[in-house]
């Protein structure tokens, strides 16, 4: 894993000595310069050539959002945007993951300073991860509906998919064909909950089946998507018939709450005809449960590492699971659906 040589860029001096601070101490993070606005970040671009830009959404002339747009058309690089996430910024944090950013981090302006210092500490790995994500080399990747839309015949499995970093953008890609009578769809989403509910309020307008927030006792029907995002509840399947989605006050499971690892471990403990995915993101969790799925029948698959944004993800479910089945978006969508038809 190479270092992240990352360049801060907030108006806010405060801010940008603030950020400097704690990334400077994350281990294989260095901050190799910072700037105030979007002039001296190009600048410093061409200067240092950092591998990795935290940039801040509000600044005076060109916006983050127009600087974001700049680099992904010129000069593509992972950047980290920051933001404060009032009903504007989760907007804005939609179109800047659209733009290619790896990641919205929300910065925590009304906490105290230990809560702030523990939240952005946080920002160390994500930082880490993007420096090591494929920004520079993926190209868009989209789905396109394969014709089940009225044919699909649906046999009885679920499908349980996992998404952290670049999730956003490979949940958009992976649903796009998603037919009306859909399979039952669980999906664990890490990341604020503010931005899964402006995604799920975008896909349920735009896709032809329905998508909404996991709810406690929701029953897992056709046609019906749901995304766990809640960092204060896990998600997992009871048994039916109807399966229904249960979500769980308990402690976070080897560091992630709501965990891909319990969604998954509770399928296949109860034995439930499923599909299991591991999209792009963060870290490992999902690769046991997903191994748990795959050894009681269920089929597994990853999207392949070389087109997601993040390949943390994957490739611990692939180096977990060897009956896992590697897949771009595009056949991975298709796949996914097909394990699901008659």
């Amino acid at each position: 894993m190479k270092e992240a040589r990352v360049l801060v860029v907030d108006d806010s001096a405060a801010m940008r000595a603030l950020f400097s601070e704690i990334l400077d101490k994350a281990k294989n993070v260095r901050v190799v310069g910072t700037a105030a606005n979007a002039r001296e970040a190009l600048e410093q671009i061409e200067a240092l050539v950092p591998n990795v830009l935290t940039l801040d959404v509000e600044m005076p002339g060109m916006s983050g959002i127009e600087l974001l747009h700049d680099i992904m058309e010129n000069r593509p690089m992972p950047v980290v945007m920051l933001s404060s996430l009032t009903q504007s910024g989760t907007d804005i944090s939609l179109m800047a993951y659209e733009l290619g950013a790896v990641e919205c981090f929300p910065k925590p302006l009304k906490a105290t300073p230990e809560q702030f210092a523990k939240t952005v500490g946080k920002l160390g790995k994500i930082v880490l991860a993007a420096a090591n994500s494929n920004v520079r080399e993926r190209r868009p990747h989209h789905a396109e509906p394969r014709g089940h839309a009225g044919k699909f015949e649906w046999n009885g499995y679920i499908v349980a998919l996992s998404a952290s970093m670049g999730g956003v953008e490979a949940l958009t890609a992976l649903l796009a064909g998603w037919p009306a009578n859909c399979p039952p769809t669980l999906i664990v989403l890490q990341t604020e909950p503010a931005v899964a509910q402006a995604l799920v309020n975008r896909l349920d307008a735009e896709l032809k089946c329905s998508v909404r927030i996991a709810r406690d006792g929701d029953k897992l029907t056709q046609g019906h998507v749901f995304v766990a995002a809640d960092p204060e509840h896990h998600a997992v399947v009871e048994s039916g018939p109807p399966h229904k989605v249960r979500l769980l006050e308990r402690e976070p499971v080897e560091g992630f709450r709501p965990s891909a690892n319990l969604l998954f471990g509770s399928i296949a403990r109860a034995s439930i005809p499923s599909v299991g995915v591991v999209l792009s993101g963060i870290g490992d969790d999902g690769a046991k449960g997903l191994r748990l799925m795959s050894d009681t029948g269920a089929r597994t698959f990853a999207q392949r590492r070389d087109c997601a944004v993040v390949p943390e993800a994957p490739s611990a479910a692939i180096a977990a699971n060897p009956e896992i089945r590697e897949l771009g978006i595009t056949d991975l969508a298709d796949a996914v659906l097909d394990a699901c038809s008659m």
